[in-house]
């Protein structure tokens, strides 16, 4: 079962948050092998419909979404499907986590949404994802023709994206930043760079100092040392599916640890008394 509270998760969001994915298909598998990450997806939560202010973006929305008027929704792109909307209710049993812009305003968060919105139907970008993957490999050893094309003018398709690249392009279309170039002139002048959309990955808005990292677990911690009351496995705790590595229960562990403390005791209570016996007073 996932690690987050998803109806608590669910409750606590807000139109405009960028919603983390931890996947679990094989693709997911190559993506963490690509990003060096557990985050293989994100997708941006635009709320129920009548979060969204402009009327016609809620009409657009409509002709890619037939669900309930009040169901909570997304925006995300998916491989083989392409720029879709979709019920948040769908990674309930995912491990998922939060990343909140922080004191963006409502007004430049409508405008995220929106651009969001307009980018419904494009295809997805398989090549950046390619291209991408061969960037991580040291350039020189690559012929020139299995080089990345990221940086080329005019890159992939326009038609075509990724979920953390339309996202990347959504908050760089209000000055939004997740990870800029900082360059302090001699002058002492701060200047900030948008860094390139595609080189944005899921794991950038986990890692981004303007997003604030919001987790609900499935055991919250708000009660003092409530840890020490959690539902242990009393069999011993399995650390991955392979079953190759196991460690001893908690409660295994302080029997043991006791059954040793009383062992040394035993001995120092026989050494007493042989003392008191060679050395009576």
């Amino acid at each position: 079962m996932p690690l987050s509270d998803f109806d608590r998760l669910r409750y606590e969001i807000r139109p405009g948050d960028v919603i983390l994915v931890e996947g679990r298909t094989h693709v997911s598998e190559i993506i963490k092998t690509i990003t060096l990450s557990n985050w293989t997806h994100s997708a941006i939560y635009i709320g129920r419909l009548h979060n969204i202010d402009d009327p016609v973006l809620r009409e657009f929305i409509q002709k890619f979404y037939t669900g309930e008027m009040d169901d909570q929704l997304i925006i995300e792109s998916q491989l083989g499907v392409g720029t879709i909307v979709d019920n948040i209710s769908k990674y309930k049993d995912d491990h998922l986590r939060i990343c909140r812009p922080s004191s963006i305003t409502r007004h430049d968060s409508q405008k995220v949404i929106a651009y969001s919105i307009n980018r419904l139907g494009t295809n997805y970008n398989v090549r950046q994802i390619l291209d991408l993957a061969r960037f991580l490999f040291p350039y020189a050893i690559l012929p020139r023709r299995w080089r990345s094309s990221l940086f080329e003018h005019n890159a992939g398709t326009p038609t075509h994206t990724v979920c953390s690249t339309m996202m990347a392009e959504a908050f760089a279309s209000v000055h939004y930043p997740i990870l800029p170039v900082l360059h302090r002139d001699e002058d002492g002048q701060l200047i900030m760079y948008k860094r390139n959309t595609r080189l944005i990955t899921p794991k950038d808005f986990d890692y981004s100092p303007y997003f604030d990292v919001i987790k609900y677990p499935i055991l919250d911690f708000d009660e003092l040392a409530i840890y020490q009351r959690m539902p242990w496995g009393k069999d011993g705790i399995v650390l991955n599916d392979e079953r190759d590595l196991s460690m001893l229960a908690p409660k295994t562990i302080k029997e043991s640890v006791e059954q040793k403390i009383d062992g040394e005791n035993e001995v120092e209570v026989d050494l007493d008394f042989a003392d008191a016996k060679n050395n009576p007073v």
